[in-house]
């Protein structure tokens, strides 16, 4: 799914008619601290992060000066929540809460219903998760028609909401199953919907996440990438779906698995299909290996959508080894595969990493012609002193041999790494 950032969702629910605090995002204490002083007043200082639990993260302090709003914003900036850094605030004004609401629209997965699920409860805030499930009321919608009055009044009405407040909440929450709708979510969770002393109702937070399918029909939102990601996107990320998005033929995904250039023990990891890539972490995680991204060339790929991928992934740097992890007897043409890889390693390895481990496991339909390309090809780098001396190639007799093939990259990346801290000290 698309997320968006707490400031971000507010934004679109500010442009669909959804009530929401006043407020401006900050990327410096400073400008924290020159929003609060426009506002004049009590204010909200929150981290921008895409985490649960930022309240019990301490990245949401409410505090009544300017000055408190930059130590706030100080603090806040310098934080990691779950890894992820926060890089920016939302000062908002401080809401004077009369009381607390829950309510989400997410999909029902359920067989028997798949459609979107309504969830409301008089029970709202930090502690959500921890409200009986008797006070969590719950719709599913109808996916053409949506939320219709008479259904919101009946919820509010089981959720206990007095009579003279009906009018608000049943308005609220059709027009919230509307915008759902007309963005595509996925998730819509308004945790707390607040009603203030002056009784009003406003959505004093927003979680918003939208169905990556539809993202082509909303380039308002502006989103790069639809697709999900644990974290920031990185270039290689933006790249990868670059390399998919412009070509159909078959997969070449590609994206970022948290690599931080710096630590040792990460391998330019390159499976060929889910259950190669499976096996291909086994082989890894059974000798202390780590993969410093994700990738997959299956469904038939031409050769030319192979070697991008595979040209990024051994593009990153301070990698100790690469894996063509075919694990798997498959059965698109695998002379594509000994194509590309023949070519992206007689560019990278004489200049750009020479002696980097490469094992190649690769089997299944035109095998022994696309391993005999793959021999004939490197020949010339896999001299003993060649560019491409760390190169090893294997068949269908390692196809499940996960320990062997993990001990095999473990052994000749030890050596490579040895070989670059040498040079370090010799130059």
């Amino acid at each position: 799914m698309a997320k968006f950032l707490e400031y971000q969702g507010k934004n679109w629910l500010r442009k669909a008619g959804l009530p929401i605090p006043d407020g401006q995002v900050a990327y410096t204490a400073e400008q924290a601290r020159d929003i609060a002083r426009q506002f004049g007043k009590p204010v909200a200082v929150k981290g921008q992060v895409q985490a649960g639990g930022r309240g019990k993260a301490g990245i949401v302090k409410l505090v009544d000066t300017p000055d408190l709003a930059e130590q706030a914003a100080t603090q806040i900036l310098s934080t990691q929540v779950r890894g992820m850094p926060v890089r920016a605030v939302l000062v908002e004004e401080k809401l004077s809460i009369k009381k607390e609401y829950y309510c989400s629209i997410v999909v029902n997965g359920a067989r028997d219903a798949r459609t979107p699920l309504l969830m409301f409860s008089p029970e709202g805030g930090m502690d959500i998760e921890s409200v009986p499930e008797d006070q969590i009321y719950r719709l599913n919608l109808d996916p053409i028609f949506g939320l219709q009055q008479y259904q919101a009044i009946d919820l509010c009405v089981r959720a206990g909401i007095d009579r003279q407040d009906l009018d608000k909440f049943t308005t609220f929450l059709t027009k919230l199953a509307a915008v759902y709708r007309q963005y595509d979510c996925q998730t819509l969770e308004i945790n707390p919907l607040v009603v203030t002393e002056q009784e009003d109702i406003v959505c004093a937070d927003c979680k918003m996440e939208i169905d990556n399918s539809a993202v082509s029909r909303h380039p308002e939102f502006g989103i790069k990438i639809a697709r999900d990601f644990p974290g920031e996107i990185t270039e290689l990320d933006e790249i990868g779906w670059s390399i998919e998005e412009t070509d159909a033929r078959g997969t070449g995904f590609l994206m970022n698995m948290g690599f931080d250039e710096v630590s040792p023990g990460y391998i330019g990891y390159h499976p060929i299909g889910g259950g190669s890539a499976m096996m291909g972490l086994d082989a890894l995680n059974h000798v202390g290996l780590k993969p410093a991204n994700y990738a997959d060339t299956s469904g038939n790929p031409v050769g030319s959508k192979i070697y991008r991928v595979a040209k990024c992934v051994l593009s990153q740097p301070n990698i100790d080894g690469y894996l063509l992890g075919g694990f798997m007897m498959a059965n698109q043409e695998q002379w594509h595969h000994a194509h590309a890889l023949v070519k992206v390693l007689c560019e990278m390895l004489p200049e750009k990493k020479p002696g980097l481990p490469c094992v190649l496991l690769l089997c299944g339909n035109k095998e022994e012609e696309s391993l005999a390309i793959l021999r004939k090809g490197l020949a010339e780098l896999m001299t003993p002193d060649g560019p491409g001396r760390r190169i090893e190639i294997y068949g269908k007799e390692h196809v499940t041999d996960t320990l062997f093939i993990g001990q095999r990259l473990l052994e000749l990346s030890k050596a490579y790494h040895l070989e670059k801290v040498q040079g370090k000290e010799n130059g």
